[in-house]
């Protein structure tokens, strides 16, 4: 059986190492692009790597950035992929006001270098674009296909142009290229900055005795979150398709940011009213009201559907950070003693 071989960018992210586990899963070969850098940021995938003089390895990082199109040329033509994955962004949407050019060199034209890089090697693969429901904005709910792009910040607006010019190079070129517009999926690989992410880490800490207190911004903003590992899952099953199309994954279902985190607490028996503290420092310019996605294109030609939503999510993160702190959790909230690790045997 000939194996194929993938191509991801922003391997070390929190889809890039879920994708990569399931491609591995799947018999795939898989190189990454990792950002040169001082320090080490590949712990999300250190349990997949393997010494590449292994005759067994199959996953294989590369240096790249995506502000250098003659190194994703060079890379591509080195690697050869039969399908490219294309993650890497500046993706935190707070911090896209603070670098709005960086954000739209990266995020935006990024794509577009990637895109001609494809183009003016010839390569016959085929080529996903993480697209976002951040490029719904303002837009009435249920965001879906064919709903009007109206985004309320750089990172959104960015990723507006990386669509439009992933559209561009399928219609012009044949490219078999697509976008899965994904809407907020999280998990425990979650960056800490993410609000998600932020409200997990500080009911476990909190309930741990190590913290007393969260920060937070605005509690009314509402998303369709889910969970991150079954969302690769679809990425994959694009570029399995027939032809290139471009899809909504989502859960459907609309949950406030309040709600998200007083399921966190509520997971370990606390009342979030005693530890959540406002900080107008975390309001975006803009916001982005309400986005819950229609996913039904992607359940009826892909046969991909959710089954983890927001309440779900947050107990597996808080589990996940809780676990990470030596505790568990026991009926009724309550945290069990930390545990102890047996002494090494010498």
């Amino acid at each position: 059986m000939t194996v194929k071989t993938a191509l991801i960018t922003g391997i070390t992210g929190q889809d890039g190492s879920y994708l990569a586990e399931l491609l591995l899963d799947k018999g795939y070969r898989v190189h990454g692009i990792v950002r040169r850098a001082s320090t080490f940021n590949t712990q999300r995938i250190d349990h997949l790597y393997r010494d590449p003089h292994d005759p067994e390895a199959r996953l294989f990082l590369h240096y790249g950035d995506l502000t250098d199109g003659t190194r994703i040329a060079g890379l591509l033509e080195q690697v050869q992929p039969d399908e490219v994955y294309h993650l890497a962004a500046q993706s935190h949407v707070r911090v896209s006001f603070d670098e709005p050019e960086f954000t739209g060199d990266t995020t935006g034209l990024g794509t577009t270098r990637l895109l001609e890089a494809i183009r003016r090697t010839g390569l016959p693969c085929r080529f996903y674009q993480a697209s976002s429901s951040e490029m719904f904005g303002a837009a009435a709910p249920p965001q879906h296909e064919h709903t009007a792009f109206h985004p309320r910040s750089p990172y959104g607006a960015a990723k507006v142009y990386a669509y439009w010019v992933t559209r561009n190079y399928r219609e012009a070129y044949g490219l078999y290229a697509v976008n899965g517009i994904l809407f907020n999926h999280e998990s425990p690989r979650r960056g800490p900055t993410f609000v998600t992410r932020k409200a997990a880490v500080a009911a476990a800490r909190i309930k741990a005795g190590l913290e007393d207190v969260l920060h937070l911004g605005n509690l009314d903003a509402r998303r369709d979150w889910g969970y991150a590992a079954e969302y690769v899952e679809a990425m994959w099953l694009m570029l399995q398709q027939e032809g290139p199309d471009d899809y909504v994954v989502a859960t459907g279902t609309s949950y406030s940011v309040r709600d998200f985190v007083e399921q966190c607490f509520a997971h370990v028996g606390l009342d979030w009213r005693d530890h959540v503290r406002f900080d107008e420092r975390y309001l975006r310019p803009t916001e982005v009201d309400h986005l819950v996605g229609d996913a039904s294109k992607a359940e009826r030609l892909l046969g991909w559907r959710a089954t983890v939503r927001a309440p779900e999510l947050a107990r597996l993160m808080v589990d996940a950070e809780l676990s990470a702190l030596g505790h568990t959790v026991g009926p009724g909230g309550q945290a069990a003693p930390p545990i102890v690790p047996a002494p090494a045997v010498r």
